[in-house]
């Protein structure tokens, strides 16, 4: 297979992290037959730098060319870094969400894994991380309250302000046909979250679901109130395979997925159109505190590359031999700074690797 990747190296730590990717996605190509051909793309300070815009129409017709685009990181220390004195449509962080939009990136993919070898980073008790859990939060990326009609105004002498939360059917049925596909690629199960006891919107959104679902008899569907899966992910975060809702929800539980895996540098992430095409990208920021040091975690973005690798190009095998590589450096004892043990802790078994160290231990197993 020939696929054409675009490649956004970004700022801060991400050259260096997006480097072991490419090295990664490279020994997959040598190991299957496939052939990867990547285009760099500018997008966020580095843009800003080289062209005076954090994403150029140029940058968007490079992406809209290519069959699925990696991304490392954007952005600076806002405290220190020139960029952040420009108006905020002109920072970094505008071509991120620049892009979203030029490309209709509405599905949100966030998988929360907690590696075995990391049970110590997850703060939940040992009875409930029992022999781990494995999520994906799959979020609608741009419509809901983020997107509604918004307004703050002044009422009879009073400051008063609204926001709407607004989903048609399509909106909705687009996103639960994506999350009912990947359900099939993993334990073919979907939790759909919402407020159907108070939000007509949610109301809505169990309606499309459950008919989204009726052509998928092969996934089991539940439903669950967005105040009760809060709880459960902390209860008994197992029991999810993939879960599925609207963007504020998605915004609040993805972040609180991320925290009982115990560390954001291992965590993926996936922003999907209606076709094939998906931008993928590490959960983290772009440390810029780090950068160039050679000590940033690879692994979320080598993870987001398997991402890819599954669903822009259905190279599943392939993907999983990638997880399997980082599963197996962590059995030997690998880590970065960031997922060192905690002081006080045996590290007789563990070794400190950097980034790079760590990308080509990863090659060596695949």
């Amino acid at each position: 297979m020939d696929c054409n990747i675009g490649v956004i190296r970004g700022d801060g730590i991400g050259p260096e992290i997006v480097a072991e990717a490419v090295k990664v996605l490279d020994a997959i190509g040598a190991k299957y037959n496939h052939t990867f051909h990547y285009d760099e793309i500018l997008m966020g300070g580095c843009s800003i730098d080289a062209t005076g815009e954090p994403l150029t129409k140029e940058a968007i017709e490079q992406a809209k060319r290519a069959d699925a685009v990696l991304l490392g990181s954007i952005g600076g220390d806002a405290k220190t870094s020139p960029w952040y004195k420009l108006p905020a449509d002109k920072r970094p962080e505008a071509g991120l969400l620049g892009i979203r939009k030029a490309l209709h990136l509405f599905a949100n993919l966030r998988p929360a894994y907690l590696y075995s070898q990391l049970n110590e980073a997850c703060p939940l008790r040992d009875d409930i991380i029992g022999d781990g859990f494995d999520m994906l939060i799959m979020r609608e990326l741009t419509g809901g309250l983020y997107f509604g009609k918004r307004e703050t105004r002044e009422v009879n002498g009073k400051i008063e302000a609204y926001d709407t939360l607004t989903y048609n059917e399509d909106e909705i049925r687009r996103i639960a046909i994506k999350a009912f596909d990947i359900a099939r690629k993993r334990r073919s199960k979907v939790t759909s979250v919402d407020k159907a006891n108070v939000l007509d919107s949610s109301r809505l959104w169990r309606k499309i679901v459950e008919e989204v679902a009726a052509d998928y008899s092969d996934v089991t569907l539940e439903h669950m109130l967005v105040d009760n899966a809060a709880m459960q992910l902390v209860r008994d975060p197992k029991q999810f395979d993939v879960i599925l809702t609207e963007n504020m929800f998605g915004d609040i539980l993805s972040d609180e997925a991320s925290m009982v895996t115990g560390s954001i540098g291992m965590l993926s992430s996936a922003s999907l159109n209606e076709t094939k095409f998906g931008l993928y990208e590490p959960s983290g920021g772009s440390a810029p505190d780090i950068a160039g040091k050679g000590i940033a975690n690879p692994i979320a973005t080598i993870l987001s590359a398997a991402m890819m690798l599954m669903y822009s190009f259905d190279l599943d095998e392939e993907a999983y031999a990638v997880e399997t590589a980082v599963s197996k450096v962590l059995d030997e004892g690998y880590r970065t700074i960031d997922i060192m043990p905690a002081p006080g802790k045996d590290t007789s078994n563990i070794t400190q690797v950097g980034t790079k160290k760590m990308g080509d231990l990863i090659v060596e197993h695949l």
